[in-house]
């Protein structure tokens, strides 16, 4: 297939998969879309059969880890923990205490369990907090979606772009915690003060009277929990590939789970989100087409080498620009390639670019598309105005600051291993 023909056939599929993953037909699959894509690509010679296998073998560990993850956060979900973080909340006096509540629980939340348990099952618990305690919920469920994406910084395991990058980065489990804990903290920080002052209106309101009640506190899920991300830590130092704690602790909470007839065997497998699990896969024999079709080229242009403080807030821009044009997934395959070999800091500011970018608009993340039907769900709409300038507020400045942090701390902790 002649070079021109190939780019052409691999970009109008990545474009067709990722509208087709933002508009979601009758509430399809993403991976109706994303499974004829990669097939199509491979079948018109595109891409080559063995790059795409290459490409899914690549990718297999990655997506058995998030599988492992998607069902260990259902299972903390089944045993309580949302419930008692909701009753945690509505021990807020006011609007402003629990906007600063829903931060640390969301941050939180991210960091641990991912994403996508922040917008799946957290979201469901402020609104439903919200209303026990009569404040106005916008806030409060924008938090949720925005902490869902800049707060995921923080640990290999709290977004799938981390997890995507991990490996190339170089660097241990902890190194990686280490040296984007700061990056994380000012984020979070920043983007509090900045809803403060968003939605002053909605926190100067009215509330009701403070309803009561509390959750039981799932202690046999906190304590595991906390030993899984002690197995991350433990694995990584032995070279290990961290899936096998995060099945450890799926595996131990879902034998709970059984055994309590608190979940199904149908329920796990439904929790693994089989057609998301697929659609990863697709999506990325479909972007590894488009990048060697010439987007790496492309591309390769706009992101400097080394590692000094310019480099890296060039490469955080870049990504965070190419997130919103493209989704922060592909844009991640697209640019890991081109600057792992400038490091570990290169690596980290490519993941404060694609997570923290998205937060602009609606297309920038999986997560936030996800965000919108959880909404929708509850019969409320997003204004695309009022999303873009509270993006206009935020993601600029965390971008800058988040470098900042991190060049700062790979001069005192440094890059290595």
């Amino acid at each position: 297939m002649p070079p021109a023909v190939a780019e052409t056939v691999a970009v109008l599929a990545l474009l067709g998969v990722l509208a087709f993953a933002v508009v979601r037909p009758r509430g399809w699959p993403e991976a109706v879309a994303a499974v004829p894509a990669a097939v199509l690509v491979v079948a018109t010679g595109a891409l080559p059969f063995a790059r795409a296998a290459d490409e899914v073998v690549r990718l297999a560990p990655v997506v058995a880890f998030l599988a492992a993850v998607l069902v260990l956060s259902q299972l903390c979900a089944d045993e309580g923990l949302f419930e008692a973080a909701g009753g945690w909340l509505a021990r807020a006096d006011g609007p402003h205490r629990l906007l600063g509540l829903v931060f640390v629980v969301a941050a939180v939340t991210t960091a641990v369990l991912s994403l996508d348990a922040t917008v799946v099952l957290l979201t469901p618990v402020v609104f439903a907090t919200a209303g026990r305690l009569g404040v106005r919920a916008r806030p409060h469920v924008y938090a949720c979606t925005h902490l869902a994406n800049s707060a995921s910084l923080l640990l290999p395991v709290s977004n799938l772009t981390n997890l995507l990058a991990f490996a190339a980065a170089g660097v241990s489990f902890t190194r990686f915690a280490a040296l984007m804990a700061a990056p994380w903290l000012v984020v979070v920080v920043a983007e509090y003060l900045v809803f403060r002052f968003f939605f002053a209106g909605d926190l100067t309101a009215a509330a009701a009277p403070r309803a009561q009640g509390s959750r039981p506190v799932p202690v046999f899920a906190l304590v595991l929990l906390a030993l899984t991300l002690a197995g991350f830590v433990v694995t990584s130092l032995f070279g290990i590939e961290p899936v096998w704690a995060a099945v450890a602790g799926a595996v131990v909470l879902a034998i709970r789970g059984l055994s309590r007839r608190h979940t199904t065997v149908r329920g796990l497998a439904g929790a693994m989100s089989p057609p998301f699990l697929v659609f990863v896969l697709a999506l990325g024999v479909v972007v590894r087409a488009v990048v060697d079709n010439g987007l790496d080229t492309a591309v390769g242009h706009l992101v400097p080498a080394g590692s000094s403080l310019l480099a890296l807030l060039v490469i955080a821009g870049v990504a965070a620009v190419l997130a919103n044009l493209i989704n922060n997934l592909p844009a991640v395959l697209v640019l890991l390639p081109l600057v792992a070999p400038a490091g570990a800091g290169a690596v980290l500011a490519l993941l404060i670019g694609v997570n923290l970018g998205p937060n602009l608009t609606y297309v920038g993340s999986l997560a936030t598309l996800l965000w919108r039907r959880v909404l929708h769900e509850h019969d409320r709409r997003v204004d695309l105005g009022e999303f873009t300038r509270l993006g206009l507020l935020t993601v600029p400045g965390t971008l800058v600051l988040a470098v900042l942090a991190l060049w700062a701390g790979l001069h005192v902790i440094g890059g290595g291993a």
